[in-house]
Parts: structure tokens; C-alpha cells; sequence
């Protein structure tokens, strides 16, 4: 009995606890997938919906808009007030506020050009968020950077209401993809980095929602950037 190893015998708490935190990120982010899936899933057919029925130039275009903006405003600001099923919803209206639009891309760009960028930005989103998930690279340096590209591309696209330069937009997009698809990545990592073990469900239940809302955004504006370099006009 002597010979006896105590440590052997020992349960490996650490080990466990690896298990757990691992089984409980993996749900965590397959959590935020699904609610992204979702409002992207939303979006599209709010989008196609709304194409049949109103015309590029109806008044109504320029309220639902600016509706968006100000909702997205509403839940970052609210989020830690709100219950999880309020936050899902306000996504979820919010998803559909930006389908409806975005309807006029429908008027502007084939229905096959569409459909053909949609699934190359998909494929490119699904492995700039991969990478972004598994790479043991700190990201974080480069948030400063890419917001800073943001800024610059929401003040050149300004600029170009009144100057209508097609040769701005083409910068912008050019510059508006690279930007996004470097945020894809770096909000991944950052999602990933929110997520606790000790978090309760409602805290838990916040994050998701506002880690769909980050990536969903990357999603259709990375979407929106390829379809003015790649799409096919009417």
C-alpha cells in the first residue's frame, strides 16, 4: 500500500474543466451562427418580398431606410437592460428592416448576379469566421485599424451621394471588402473572447445576440460591397 500513487488515483479537475469551458464556448457560438442565420435568412426574404410589391422609387424607401440605423442604435445602447427575448426580437425586427431596404439591390442587379454573390460572400465569410475562430493570433491590434477604414468608407460614401463618381465607388468597394472581411475575422475572435463559463442565461443569452448583430452586419455589408464590384446590372 505503501506504493500507492495518490496523484494517479486523483480526478484531473483541471482536464475537466477544459471539457467543460470547451463544450460550453462551442454552444456559445453556435448560438450566435444560428441567430446570425437566421436574420441573414430574414433579411432575404424581407427583401425579395418587399421587390414584389413596392417600386425603387416609392417614398416609403427612405423611412425604412433610417429606420434600421436607429434601431441598431437602440439595441446596442439597451442591451444590457433588455431581457434576452426583447434583445432576439429587436434582431430579429431589425433583420427584416434591412431587408425590406435592401430591396431595391432587386431592381438595380439580376436576380442571378445576386444569388451568385450571395453564395461566394457566404463562402468567404464562413472561412474568414473559421480562421478567425481558430487562429491563436491575437486580432486585436487590428481593431483600431479597421475601424478607422470603416470611418473612412461610411465618409467617402458620403462624399459620393453628391459627387456620383463611379470611380470613388469602385475605391470604396475595393477598400469596403477588404475592411469587412478583416472584421469578420476579428469580431469572431473577440465573440469567442466575450464568452464565460460563470455567465449566467441571461448574460450568456445578451452576448449571443449582440455577437449575431456584429457578425450579421459584417455579413451584409461585406455582401453589399462585392455585389457592386461583381453583380450584374439590369
Amino acid at each position: 500500500m505503501s506504493n500507492y500513487d495518490r496523484n494517479a488515483a486523483a480526478p484531473d479537475f483541471s482536464a475537466n474543466r477544459v471539457t467543460a469551458i470547451d463544450v460550453g464556448l462551442r454552444a456559445f457560438m453556435l448560438r450566435v451562427y444560428n441567430y446570425m442565420a437566421a436574420g441573414v435568412g430574414l433579411t432575404g426574404v424581407a427583401a425579395f418580398l418587399t421587390y414584389q410589391f413596392t417600386g425603387p422609387e416609392s417614398p416609403l424607401m427612405w423611412v425604412l431606410i433610417l429606420a434600421p440605423l436607429g434601431l441598431v442604435f437602440f439595441i446596442s445602447a439597451r442591451i444590457n437592460t433588455l431581457s434576452v427575448e426583447a434583445a432576439r426580437g429587436l434582431f430579429f425586427l431589425y433583420a427584416v428592416l434591412v431587408g425590406i431596404s435592401l430591396s431595391t439591390i432587386f431592381h438595380i442587379y439580376t436576380e442571378s448576379s445576386i444569388t451568385r454573390v450571395f453564395f461566394i460572400s457566404a463562402a468567404a465569410f464562413g472561412a474568414l469566421s473559421i480562421w478567425g475562430y481558430s487562429t491563436h493570433r491575437s486580432l486585436s491590434g487590428f481593431g483600431t485599424f479597421l475601424f478607422m477604414g470603416l470611418i473612412g468608407i461610411i465618409v467617402a460614401s458620403l462624399v459620393n451621394l453628391f459627387l456620383r463618381s463611379s470611380g470613388l465607388d469602385w475605391m470604396i468597394s475595393i477598400i469596403g471588402v477588404g475592411v469587412f472581411a478583416g472584421l469578420t475575422a476579428y469580431d469572431t475572435q473577440r465573440i469567442k473572447e466575450m464568452y464565460a463559463p460563470s455567465d449566467d442565461a441571461t448574460s450568456a443569452g445578451r452576448k449571443a445576440v449582440m455577437g449575431a448583430l456584429s457578425l450579421y452586419l459584417n455579413f451584409i455589408n461585406l455582401f453589399m460591397m462585392m455585389l457592386r464590384l461583381m453583380g450584374g446590372r439590369r
